[in-house]
């Protein structure tokens, strides 16, 4: 089944066997919104023990806290018993809870009303204990109760308060809002993998500019990225940034994304996170070396935030290259096929492309990249060797460090279409790199 079809299942289940169950939470405000949820989550007064049994191939992924993964062969759902919460201890999670029989004490201890309804899949009617039908339709983020107290027991819901009204297009209620700003420092005591995962879905999820003139806003961007803080008010020269500092020219990047993969949304973030500690004025304003700064930034920034290997080295390859297209006229092909076989090159001439039009707009640069990958298939980019190490040696050359530059200088000769065979290739290598006294082969 689908997951709405397996959540409907499970609701006529449970409702079967005596017991109250709702959706509940964002697939509620997604659905009221015309939207497709991405996940369906039940509510109900049965116990766990009691989904168990009428659930036999669940499973238990939060047994303190009432919570049951119920499956079939393609999807899954997440059935949660009505509960109360105690005190937060940790700033993460309750030091325990009470298992309820109302639905509204459920309600009660959600975070924001437009994820605390409960609906009714088979009469459509919405149970609604604290008004998030109208915050949905004032397109307004407000916390459940006092907000400083809903804050106070989780500190990611800093973040996800951001998050929602970035990617929903909703303003934050100024009561909700004062209360992250007063609360901002909190997010510092939550784990750098959650703090991750929301920075992540406010880059991806739309809305990215929003959320982070917001973060901004709250404080909370110099409390996890104070690199990315420091860009406000660093000027840049007009002629080539005429719409204005580094953080106005991030913002209009952002701005600009349209669903990325998580590496191209970082490389838009940071690719000139190296700009304002480079910042200097000389006959006009310059930013020397600030490709290797930024480098060495967005390196510190992904590993204090734990992203994959995998992630971190594209998104400082993003950054690394990013001013290499204002070369690509000059370049020589040998340097320009290199260029554009680099792993996952979407993404870098993507990332081109928002920063010429976040800034003069000029796109010449990434239209000759667009003509030459027409030009140039596959095979043209990334040609079978001609040579290899165990061709030199044969061919009389004893092993050593020479050997990368001697196989460069052969590929640098293909791509540029000076040579196609082996014989021509060795007799590039004599001519280029004659043997000489103590350097054959033994």
């Amino acid at each position: 089944m689908v997951p709405e079809a397996l959540a409907k299942t499970v609701i006529a289940k449970l409702r079967g066997a005596g017991h109250q169950a709702y959706l509940v939470g964002g697939c509620v405000r997604d659905l009221l919104l015309g939207a497709e949820p991405k996940d369906f989550d039940i509510s109900t007064d049965a116990r766990p023990d009691r989904i168990m049994a009428l659930f036999p191939n669940s499973g238990r992924v939060g047994a303190h806290f009432g919570v049951v993964l119920v499956r079939d062969a393609f999807s899954q759902v997440e059935v949660a018993t009505f509960r109360s919460d105690q005190e937060y201890t940790d700033g993460r999670r309750p030091s325990g809870v009470h298992f309820e029989s109302d639905p509204r004490a459920d309600v009660l201890r959600r975070d924001f009303t437009i994820n605390g309804l409960l609906l009714d899949p088979d009469t459509g009617s919405v149970l609604d204990y604290v008004d998030g039908r109208a915050d949905l339709e004032r397109r307004v983020v407000r916390a459940i109760g006092d907000p400083g107290t809903r804050f106070e027991e989780d500190h990611l819901r800093l973040l996800r308060a951001i998050r929602f009204a970035a990617r929903l297009g909703f303003e934050i209620d100024s009561a909700t809002f004062d209360a992250i700003r007063r609360h901002h420092a909190l997010i510092l005591q939550v784990s750098a993998e959650r703090v991750r995962d929301e920075l992540v879905r406010i880059l991806t999820e739309g809305g990215a500019r929003r959320g982070f003139e917001m973060l901004g806003a709250s404080g909370m961007l110099a409390d996890i990225l104070p690199e990315v803080s420091a860009m406000k008010g660093v000027e840049q020269p007009p002629e080539y940034h005429p719409e204005g500092d580094v953080w106005t020219h991030t913002l209009l990047l952002l701005e600009k994304l349209d669903r990325p993969t998580p590496a191209l949304a970082l490389g838009a973030l940071l690719h000139d996170v190296g700009k304002p500690p480079t910042f200097r004025v000389a006959e006009r304003i310059r930013f020397d070396g600030h490709v290797e700064e930024g480098v060495r930034l967005a390196h510190g920034i992904l590993n204090r935030l734990r992203f994959s290997r995998d992630d971190m080295e594209q998104v400082e390859a993003l950054v690394a290259n990013h001013m290499r297209f204002k070369d690509v006229h000059r370049m020589k092909q040998s340097s320009l096929k290199r260029f554009l076989r680099l792993p996952g090159f979407d993404e870098h001439l993507e990332l081109h492309r928002l920063d010429c039009l976040a800034s003069n707009g000029n796109l010449e640069n990434y239209e000759i990249v667009q003509r030459k990958l027409k030009e140039f298939p596959e095979e043209h980019l990334k040609p079978e060797r001609l040579l290899t190490g165990a061709d030199l040696i044969a061919a009389g050359y004893g092993p050593g460090p020479q050997f990368s530059r001697i196989l460069a200088a052969v590929e640098d000769a293909q791509l540029e279409g000076r040579i196609s065979t082996s014989g021509q290739a060795l007799a590039l290598v004599r001519e280029m790199f004659p043997i000489g006294p103590g350097q054959a082969s033994r």
